[in-house]
């Protein structure tokens, strides 16, 4: 059983899909593990490290694989010398990308979507989603910080008293209570905001103030996969006009929402911004699906009359150790379910609904229920 780590073909993407520690335990599984050259030297992995843990490392990592691990859906050409039926496990970004997926499915892979990991309690620990949007959430209160050009926390001096800075969150997934932990620890007074009525107690909980138009629709606004629902044009014209009057007064806010599938909802018109004091800031982290924030630029800090809205791409990659350190837990934790412990050997359950979920090609074909060819759908 032969696992391969694929350096990134995006020269933007600076994590790595293993670490020393989890080549250590793959190999502990009876895998034989082969590193592409220079695949973590961005996470600050040398060669050597993965040399040490009992790793190859080769051009040729790919060739012969029964597994490859990457960070990204692999790029055209990547998989040339990868052999048929092996198995690509990566963040795919399959929605609206129907050509990347048959090209997939035409290399004869079995390509798993990281992302598409279901919801449940046995698969918290290969979560990408949630590993990855913690520390998007930390980093985003960083990043308004450094843009920021005050204190957060309330300072007492002798020469006066500095105010402490006021945040607000929109959108309280794993991102979000990051950021309200964070900005918390930073000594900045929190409000936060979600459609999904279960977030009020947990955004209480974080010494956070909870905002949000509490009626009938927002009791409902939640899927059974933990997801929040759209919500209707009346409801979002009420939540709208309660967070423009509150916007106005914050010094900084931070936007998290995504909704799986579809585009970024617009959450912060161009009248709040403009509302808003210079010198604040806004941090959109959806700026990679359209944004929440009018105006937001993606990889760019755009400043319109003083106020600057950031829109970095990939936050968790600007925390490259560690997003790769988590990233690659999760991949091991998935892959330990892929194999027979006992006969060191892959044993795919194909009955498995964590295996169902998050398989996308197989046999050449597309197999995921929800990435179907419209033909065969």
């Amino acid at each position: 059983m032969k696992v391969a780590v694929a350096a990134e073909a995006d020269p933007s993407e600076p994590r790595v899909a293993a670490t020393p520690e989890t080549v250590k335990k793959m190999i502990g599984l009876g895998a034989e593990v082969a590193v592409q050259p220079g695949a973590g030297i961005k996470s600050g992995i040398l060669d050597a490290d993965y040399t040490a843990a009992g790793a190859a490392v080769s051009a040729d990592a790919l060739r012969g694989a029964d597994i490859v691990l990457q960070v990204r859906r692999p790029a055209a050409g990547q998989l040339a010398g990868v052999q048929k039926g092996a198995l690509v496990l990566a963040i795919m970004d399959p929605y609206g990308n129907d050509a990347a997926l048959k090209s997939l499915a035409d290399a004869g892979v079995v390509a798993f979507a990281m992302e598409l990991m279901p919801r449940i309690t046995r698969a918290q620990s290969m979560d990408v989603l949630s590993s990855q949007a913690n520390l998007a959430g930390y980093r985003a209160v960083i990043d308004a910080s450094a843009e920021y050009g005050r204190a957060f926390p309330m300072m007492m001096t002798a020469a006066g008293t500095v105010p402490a800075a006021r945040v607000f969150i929109m959108g309280v997934g794993v991102a979000g209570l990051q950021a309200i932990a964070t900005a918390r620890r930073l000594g900045a007074v929190v409000t936060a905001t979600d459609v999904r009525p279960a977030t009020k107690e947990q955004v209480e909980s974080l010494g956070a103030k909870f905002l949000a138009v509490e009626d009938e629709e927002f009791k409902n606004a939640q899927t059974a996969g933990g997801y929040a629902k759209e919500m209707s044009k009346d409801y979002q014209a009420k939540q709208a006009a309660l967070v423009a009057e509150h916007i106005k007064k914050q010094d900084v806010v931070i936007t998290t929402a995504l909704i799986p599938g579809r585009p970024a909802p617009k959450l912060v018109s161009k009248e709040m911004v403009a509302s808003m004091k210079p010198g604040s800031v806004l941090v959109d982290l959806a700026v990679e699906r359209g944004g929440n924030v009018e105006g937001a630029v993606a990889g760019q800090v755009a400043d319109v009359g003083g106020v600057k809205i950031v829109g970095f791409t990939n936050v968790a990659g600007r925390l490259a150790a560690s997003a790769s350190a988590l990233y690659s837990k999760n991949l091991l934790t998935f892959l330990e379910i892929l194999v027979d412990k006992k006969e060191k050997k892959l044993a795919v359950n194909w009955d498995d609904e964590i295996v169902k979920a998050t398989a996308l090609t197989r046999d050449g074909a597309v197999v995921h229920p929800n990435f179907l060819p419209k033909s065969a759908a």
